[in-house]
This record gives C-alpha cells, structure tokens and sequence, in this order.
C-alpha cells in the first residue's frame, strides 16, 4: 500500500503558451502535487532524510515552471511530473496544473489537466 503525500495550491508565475500576448506577459500558474510514497521509513526514524523532502520540491517544481516556456499545459505537466520522478522513492506523481487566466472568451472559473505518472518499470 502507497501513503499520499499532498502539496496543493502551489502558485508560479510562467510564461507558457500557444499565443504570444501569454508568452510575453506570462500569467499565474497554480499546482497541485499528489505523491505517492511509503511514509514508514521516515515514520519509524523521524528523520527527514528518509522521506521526500516537500520544500526542496516545491522549489524544484517553481522552478520547473518559472522557466523555459512551453506552448501547451500538457508538456508543462509532464516536466513537472519527472521532477517529482526523480526522487527514487517517489512511486507515482499526480500533477495538476490550473491556468485560471488562459485566454478563453467565456466566463470560466479555471482550466485544470491532470496527469498520473509512474516510475519507470513499475507497472504490472
């Protein structure tokens, strides 16, 4: 069984998208990271060193979307998902990624992709 580590919420501002008034002028980006991960180790030590280390991921994921434009969310979403990827212990990342400003000419609360990714060779 898989314990789910959360960080919701995580606001960046980038420079992502198809068109260049959002390349230019950039817009607010807002993540939510689900981890799976075994929480038993750090549970038994107390030790941060023998669990995933949020801060330092969080700073790892702004960075991720801070920098670099891409033109759509789906490769936004996967870059963040191998940053998650990277710590071994990391079995699984859901990313989501809102752009509650993307320019749409409707009245819309928020455009939100989500994406489940998995260590390689982890699957059945």
């Amino acid at each position: 069984m898989t314990d789910e580590l959360a960080v919701l919420g995580i606001e960046c501002f980038g420079h992502h998208g198809v068109f260049d008034s959002e390349k230019r002028d950039g817009q607010t980006f807002v993540i939510d990271l689900v981890l799976g991960i075994d929480t038993s180790p750090a549970a038994a030590s107390d030790d941060l060193r023998d669990t995933v280390d949020y801060g330092s991921l969080v700073t790892s994921v702004k960075a991720a979307v801070e920098n670099d434009p891409v033109d759509l969310i789906e490769t936004l979403a996967q870059r963040i998902a191998s940053v998650c990827l990277t710590d071994g212990r990391v079995e699984w990342a859901r990313v989501s990624v809102h752009k509650p400003d993307a320019p749409i000419d409707a009245t819309f609360a928020d455009v939100t992709l989500t994406i489940t990714r998995e260590q390689e060779g982890t699957r059945d």
